[in-house]
């Protein structure tokens, strides 16, 4: 089959993907005609190369961008890095309607070992790590291509203080969380502190208690209740450990909120 010819076959079944080693196992061309076919395709726009031998298809409706949402292609591309991920942190925000802005990068929380970020013109892939979870914590949502792993919005709301630190801060999460909670559940979160860091769970019920959602605050104290905590600083953006201690959280108020 010529290149074209399974282009179409693969769009036709619903994929815009495409591994280098597929095309190998079904063009009958010589490797140097391939790489020679992939370039001219590169070149017109046609597909476009996220990582070392993996490629999406263009459609034209997404020709002007030179490349796909990776909401289209995250699912295929991990399957074929053999890893585990989802969509997390502000990418997760903004598919629950609670951003006030499309992210300018897509962020991708994973287990070690990392992955390199991709960045070009085109495309932003930022990798984040995160020890473990669960799959009752994760949520499919349904893409033109099939479907993409997204942490419910009681992970992505541990994420974003967990992660503050790199993605610009409590001060940028605070609003956003502040979205988040009309898709939250108390017991839900409860759940999950339970297999979460004292600190993110003692930072958490702090910023909940601060918005005056003291449902959600309540339940993260009650998990907290059964357990001993050490005095830790609310930010990790701030060297400082200098600041007023919080009883009820234990927290050293080591930076000023914009709330």
């Amino acid at each position: 089959m010529k290149l074209a010819g399974y282009i179409l076959k693969v769009q036709a079944e619903g994929r815009y993907s495409l591994t280098l080693a597929e095309l190998r196992e079904h063009i009958t061309v010589s490797d140097k005609a391939l790489m020679q076919n992939l370039h001219r395709l590169k070149a017109n726009n046609k597909i476009a190369q996220i990582r070392q031998e993996f490629y999406v298809i263009i459609p034209p409706q997404y020709s002007h961008q030179g490349t796909l949402p990776a909401t289209l292609f995250l699912d295929d591309m991990m399957k074929y890095l053999r890893r585990e991920y989802y969509l997390g942190l502000f990418s997760a925000v903004a598919l629950y309607g609670a951003g006030h802005q499309q992210p300018m990068e897509t962020q991708v929380v994973i287990h070690k070992p990392m992955l390199r970020s991709i960045t070009n013109n085109k495309q932003a892939i930022s990798f984040f790590s995160l020890n473990n979870w669960k799959k009752e914590w994760i949520v499919q949502k349904n893409t033109e291509s099939g479907f993409v792993n997204v942490s419910s919005p009681e992970l992505t709301a541990f994420d974003l203080i967990h992660q503050h630190k790199k993605i610009g801060g409590l001060n940028r999460s605070i609003p956003i969380l502040e979205d988040l909670c009309e898709s939250l559940k108390g017991s839900k979160l409860a759940g999950i502190a339970n297999d979460k860091a004292f600190p993110t769970v003692q930072r958490l019920g702090y910023l909940f208690e601060l918005l005056g959602e003291m449902k959600f605050s309540d339940a993260l104290f009650k998990v907290l209740s059964k357990k001993k905590t050490n005095a830790t600083p609310l930010s990790l953006s701030h060297i400082g450990r200098e600041g007023q201690l919080n009883r009820r959280w234990n927290l050293i108020i080591n930076t000023e909120l914009d709330i």
